[in-house]
């Protein structure tokens, strides 16, 4: 999720664990605690797909983080030393903080490496957008009525307390609409015979009324969007080939296996004159991706590697008004296609 999610989930948590008794230090050093694990975005891994593919790794793992907790408390209580007696409090704060930070990363679409080193395949439950105003709202008001609120009649902290429960309540109806979603998924393949061999489902920017779906095939992949609001209507799909025969010679590189093994197979591969990119296929729309490695280029017989480079990915901001347009119509189409020039 967006840092500023993260920090005010972590306000909200440290307000919620020991607010009452040492007042508006839990919520600060919360905030400060759902930030940290996201610093390993400053930590150089040696090139792009390095740094791509490791961030949230060991910097989100449950088992370093309860490494890192009593290295925190000595700090904490060494500064705040009046707060001492409740060393075991600012334990439980902590790490709840923490657990919250990766199990909340845990529900977007590139998950978590939680129980890293010892299982490294990232956590991913992909049911809510990584930006998510109806999530973050609830925690953000919350934790300004701590902030602000006099805390003799606990109104301020009551009100935070509600925050966390709605939020949690929406993180729970994400994770029903993701299943109402996958139920209309294979519905649709069942009726169109479409042979495929994994699909992926993961909510539109900043909502989760609607959905976008990728299925993948021996050719390609599909492209489809689905609205909560489109009951039994069939998906209506595009397909795209992806032309992984063009990696013959540089299949078995580290960054090209890395790639494939990180997206768990919803990659692409496609020809930029003469660059070979791979493109991660859960994040954006067709034909542009977040996340797009060039990895080689063509040559003869083969292609060669290259040391790996990102691809910058242009933002059309005007798919929003479409895709807002597509929640409440299953008429509307969802043209990405780049403008010409």
């Amino acid at each position: 999720m967006d840092s500023v999610t993260q920090f005010v989930l972590g306000a909200a948590v440290g307000e919620a664990v020991l607010g009452k008794k040492i007042g508006r230090r839990a919520l600060i050093w919360g905030g400060i605690c759902g930030t940290l694990p996201d610093l390993d975005v400053f930590i150089p891994m040696g090139d792009p797909v390095s740094d791509f593919t490791y961030h949230r790794s060991f910097s989100h793992s449950l088992f370093v983080l309860a490494l890192l907790t009593p290295v925190i408390v000595a700090l904490v209580t060494r500064l705040h030393k009046q707060t001492r007696q409740y060393r075991w409090q600012w334990f439980t704060l902590i790490y709840l903080v923490f657990t919250t930070h990766v199990l909340l990363d845990s529900f977007t679409a590139y998950g978590t490496q939680i129980l890293w080193p010892f299982f490294t395949t990232p956590v991913s439950w992909s049911t809510i957008f990584i930006i998510d105003p109806l999530y973050t709202l609830p925690l953000l008001i919350g934790m300004i009525a701590a902030l602000v609120i006099k805390r003799k009649n606990g109104l301020g902290h009551r009100i935070n307390q509600l925050g966390l429960l709605l939020s949690g309540f929406y993180l729970s109806w994400t994770v029903g609409a993701k299943l109402v979603v996958n139920d209309a998924v294979e519905q649709t393949l069942r009726q169109n015979s479409i042979a495929h061999q994994s699909f992926f489902t993961t909510p539109a920017p900043f909502t989760s009324l609607l959905w976008r779906v990728v299925v993948m095939d021996e050719r390609g992949y599909y492209e489809g969007f689905y609205s909560i609001f489109d009951g039994d209507q069939p998906i209506r799909f595009s397909h795209y080939r992806s032309q992984n025969d063009l990696l013959v010679g540089i299949e078995n590189t580290w960054a090209v296996k890395r790639l494939q093994w990180f997206s768990k197979g919803f990659f692409a591969v496609k020809q930029q004159q003469q660059d070979l990119i791979v493109s991660d296929l859960r994040m954006g729309l067709e034909p542009t991706y977040v996340f797009q490695f060039k990895v080689g280029e063509l040559s003869n017989p083969h292609a060669i590697a290259t040391p790996p480079t990102q691809v910058e990915t242009p933002l059309n901001l005007s798919l929003l008004s479409l895709l807002w347009q597509r929640i409440w119509d299953a008429t509307v189409e969802i043209d990405n296609t780049p403008p010409a020039g």
